[in-house]
């Protein structure tokens, strides 16, 4: 009897104490730590239409080239504010501006500034990449850039290297980013993949051979676009940078409607990059987006142009998103530089730009527990 009992004591513990384990909860996994970054930019594209959507005065005929008003303002006109905007941009309105963070609205604050004086295409560019301005910069030549980037710099680290790829819409890309020296793998003119292996690569060459050349030196989006994705899905670089040039182009030619279109398809384009992103698993939970633009332009009648010439091309803008990214929103009384890019781009892998270039800009304040 005494035996029954100690028997049914000790049943009863071990079921009691199996039932307390069972409700102690798991520890938490260990989040993965940021350490890719997707780097994009849109040549060009104004702080006015990234914060404003399209501008109704440059859908005309006259100052904007636009070829059919009304499809334009269908596609893109909204009386509302917020609905114009989402309609132009989607998705950095439906999901970047609620997920990270948009600098360089001039109504409230936060305004981003080119601090090159040059305002146009390389000079930007590389303040952009090596966080910093550089007087013998001065043209769009194709001459070797003198200095280091911060993606050359990446490659150039053993966790990074090999895992830094480049794909641009313009002939003078590997120039900026010194492909003699640095060893980048830069993508820049031509077919988006020199030397194919697949036979989707096959057929995003015989796209881009059959797609018109509209341009000198600068390509059409579209086979940048396929170059990155096909570049993320397979070989799922950790610092993957895609350079798009058409808004510049289409601005150029004051054709409104189709900056608009091209700013249009842009977005699309990095949802579709986020979105893949977001399905592999090593990119998954992990992965930063970092998206700017090289130069402003004219504020109305001149948003045509940018240069030394146009003051107002000295305003730009940035958008940041990802895991780290605490300072959500439509940033305000945060203002910033172009400068400051480099920095925040190694900042989101983990790594200090500013040790590694004296005179580079510090990282933008990302999160709220920075400052």
């Amino acid at each position: 009897m005494i035996a029954k009992s100690q028997k049914w004591v000790v049943g009863a513990l071990a079921t009691a104490f199996g039932v307390l384990l069972a409700t102690i909860p798991e520890p938490a996994e260990a989040q993965p730590r940021a350490d890719r970054v997707i780097v994009i930019t849109l040549d060009g594209v104004r702080w006015q239409e990234i914060f404003g959507g399209a501008d109704r005065r440059l859908i005309t005929g006259r100052d904007g080239g636009t070829a059919d008003t009304s499809l334009t303002l269908d596609r893109f006109w909204r009386d509302d504010l917020d609905a114009r905007r989402r309609a132009l941009l989607p998705f950095l309105w439906g999901t970047v501006a609620e997920r990270g963070m948009l600098l360089g609205d001039s109504t409230r604050g936060s305004a981003v500034r080119v601090t090159n004086g040059m305002r146009f295409s390389y000079p930007g560019y590389n303040e952009l990449f090596a966080g910093a301005p550089d007087d013998r910069v001065d043209s769009n030549d194709k001459v070797p850039n003198p200095n280091v980037t911060v993606l050359e710099w990446l490659h150039g680290q053993p966790a990074f290297a090999g895992s830094v790829e480049v794909f641009g819409s313009w002939d003078v890309f590997p120039s900026i980013f010194n492909v003699g020296r640095s060893r980048l793998p830069v993508n820049g003119a031509g077919l988006p993949f020199p030397t194919p292996t697949s036979e989707r690569e096959r057929i995003a060459n015989q796209m881009t051979e059959w797609l018109p050349t509209l341009w000198r030196a600068a390509r059409l989006d579209a086979p940048t676009m396929a170059g990155a994705l096909e570049a993320l899905r397979t070989r799922r670089p950790r610092v993957l940078a895609v350079l798009l040039g058409e808004t510049d182009e289409w601005a150029h030619e004051r054709r409104y409607d189709l900056y608009l279109d091209a700013a249009r398809r842009s977005d699309d384009f990095i949802r579709a990059l986020w979105e893949t992103a977001q399905s592999l698993p090593e990119y998954r939970g992990r992965t930063s987006l970092i998206i700017a633009t090289d130069h402003g332009r004219g504020p109305t009648r001149d948003w045509t142009d940018h240069g030394r010439d146009v003051p107002a091309a000295e305003r730009i803008w940035m958008a940041i998103m990802g895991p780290e990214v605490t300072l959500t929103g439509v940033r305000a009384n945060q203002p910033a530089t172009q400068s400051q890019f480099a920095a925040t781009v190694a900042r989101l892998v983990g790594q200090d730009w500013q040790s590694a270039r004296v005179g580079a800009a510090p990282a933008i304040r990302i999160s709220g527990a920075e400052r």
